[in-house]
């Protein structure tokens, strides 16, 4: 386990995918796809597992000995020069913390993502003031500037998400209605953008009552799981321990049987909430 672990772009690891496949269905191993570069056997390894970075020379290469056409190698490299850019959240780079930046191109191709936020409302369902009320409160190191680029990230994420239609299902407790974040105005605001939400295709929203008893996530800090539409590309789950802005991130790669326990104590947990239709009552 390591603690704000870098990871690859998610259109690298697309494209290294990519290349697997082709040396496959091309009947060579990775040792002869390492002789056609020159390298090591463990080099066509690392650029398959997205461990290096992409270099076009050894991509076409690659492509080459593989048997890809110049269509097909003109199409990859192209792919792969698109995929070096810097992401549409490169301008909050510097106010995003270690882990939001190695998975931001996760999210950003995400179909599902699964949300349990013990105390707090979660990240993505948070209006702008109660955004920044809260990094006010729990981030006295950032200057008022970086909380307003940090507010507005927050919001072109929501955004993002919304028009590529990425479904939320997101697992509360109501103690987040009751902790009061920026006065009674932020709460009033923050619970009728919940209702609206809770309304809104593509979002499922399940809130634990205060009165309720003990679940599968009691005393679990908050999860947050990201499923992308392609079986090559692995589960990645986030939970947000310790220190205010670090987080532990494994994937279905590496660290399986983490990523599944976790899972399955958020589907348990779900299984013991309240139906949506239930948790709305919650908000009024």
């Amino acid at each position: 386990m390591a603690r704000e672990r870098s990871g690859p772009n998610f259109a690298h690891v697309v494209l290294a995918t990519r290349l697997r496949i082709l040396r496959k269905a091309a009947g060579l191993s990775p040792q002869q796809a390492a002789d056609a570069l020159g390298a090591h056997g463990d080099t066509v390894r690392r650029i398959e597992q997205a461990k290096t970075s992409l270099d076009a020379g050894q991509v076409h290469t690659l492509l080459t000995a593989y048997g890809a056409g110049a269509e097909e190698i003109e199409d990859f490299l192209g792919k792969l020069s698109a995929a070096s850019l810097p992401g549409w959240w490169h301008p909050w780079r510097a106010v995003m913390d270690t882990w939001q930046r190695d998975l931001m191109s996760v999210e950003s191709a995400a179909r599902i993502i699964r949300i349990w936020e013990p105390a707090l409302v979660p990240a993505l369902l948070r209006t702008p003031a109660y955004a920044r009320a809260l990094d006010e409160a729990l981030r006295p190191d950032l200057a008022p500037a970086e909380m307003e680029q940090r507010t507005e990230l927050l919001m072109a994420r929501q955004e993002r998400l919304r028009a590529q239609r990425t479904r939320i299902w997101a697992l509360m407790s109501a103690s987040a209605l009751h902790t009061r974040v920026g006065g009674e105005e932020v709460m009033a605001e923050q619970r009728k953008v919940l209702r609206a939400e809770a309304e809104r295709p593509g979002l499922t929203l399940q809130i634990h009552p205060l009165t309720g008893p003990p679940h599968a996530l009691t005393g679990i800090p908050a999860l947050t799981l990201y499923r992308v539409e392609s079986p090559e590309i692995p589960d990645r789950m986030v939970r947000e321990a310790g220190p205010v802005g670090t987080a532990d991130v494994w994937d279905t790669d590496t660290a399986a049987t983490t990523v599944t326990n976790y899972r399955l104590l958020m589907d348990s947990s779900s299984t013991r909430a309240p139906h949506p239709d239930t948790s709305k009552e919650a908000l009024e």
